[in-house]
């Protein structure tokens, strides 16, 4: 099969490799005749002259892998009619999980607290996590992951998703359950995506829906948060702390007030990145189902954007 390495130059020499030796059928190439390829994966920078892709011209294609989780920059596309799936890569799950276990011990431990000052603060000791409540926002893969892991360690975990479908072992709510959902969060976590649905939804009314000196982690997308009703609610005392590693722009500007917030932690979009060695066989699998006519793995739904 011929494919097409629609993705940025800079990731060749990474993503070839791997990518061959999880299909070594496939012809692999990073130009050519539209009509001829079978089908194309993609990751968001192509083309890199920041035209928009055109996918009708690739007649013969039976789909496109994505090598992102998000799929926002593309499932826009009016040109995309041939099936697109995202990457669900279990090496970014994991790194999802782990982040997002790591800073939610920090605020339940307040690791911050002690600060090295020669001040004996023995009457700092924190509750057991079967004391903590913890909500996931987005329930897919990665948030299953990380409800899975934070749960794993005793924390009283709710997993939130427009569904509600039911998780193995975790709490869930649905739709309409948000309310309730912000209302138990003393460590709220976002994972959801970049969709109409969620754009805006963490404004003032539902940030100020938490306990009182909670802490929000966001690791989803920056689109789901409301950038000045988040800081006007940390100045009012009523959130403790935001870790924040996904933003609305892409790198933070250097000036942006959230760098010099005193509650606010910056991480530069490190959450969970794609892994070669565990994705290339994802993307190998759908290759060859398509080519086989097979349902395809983690196939977009267009009409909710993910």
């Amino acid at each position: 099969m011929r494919v097409l390495y629609a993705a940025p130059a800079a990731g060749w020499d990474e993503w070839a490799p791997a990518l061959q030796a999880a299909c070594p059928e496939m012809e692999l190439l990073r130009d050519g005749d539209p009509a001829s390829f079978d089908a194309l994966i993609y990751a968001p920078g192509y083309p890199e002259d920041g035209s928009t892709l055109d996918f009708s011209r690739f007649t013969r294609a039976r789909v496109v892998q994505s090598l992102w989780a998000g799929v926002e920059r593309i499932v826009t596309n009016p040109t995309l009619t041939q099936p697109l799936c995202r990457m669900v890569d279990p090496g970014l799950a994991q790194g999802m999980a782990e982040y997002c276990t790591g800073w939610a011990l920090r605020a339940h431990l307040g690791m911050d607290a002690f600060a090295q000052d020669g001040t004996w603060r023995n009457a700092l000791v924190p509750p057991l996590t079967t004391e903590r409540q913890v909500v996931v926002l987005g329930m897919g893969e990665m948030g299953r992951s990380v409800a899975t892991m934070l749960s794993g360690i005793g924390f009283a975990v709710t997993g939130w998703s427009q569904s509600g479908r039911p998780v193995e072992g975790i709490a869930m709510l649905g739709g309409a359950s948000l309310d309730q959902a912000l209302a138990r969060a003393q460590i709220l976590i976002s994972l959801l995506p970049d969709t109409a649905r969620t754009r805006d939804l963490l404004n003032h009314q539902r940030l100020m829906q938490l306990p009182e000196g909670a802490t929000l982690i966001n690791a989803g997308r920056g689109t789901v948060l409301v950038e000045a009703d988040l800081i006007a609610a940390l100045d009012a005392g009523h959130l403790g702390h935001a870790v924040l590693d996904v933003f609305r722009t892409e790198p933070l500007p250097p000036t942006h007030p959230f760098w010099s917030h005193p509650k606010i932690t910056v991480t530069s979009h490190v959450a969970a990145d794609t892994r070669t060695v565990t994705a290339a066989p994802v993307a190998a699998a759908n290759l060859r189902r398509a080519m086989a006519g097979e349902p395809l793995l983690y196939l977009v739904d267009r009409s909710r954007g993910y």
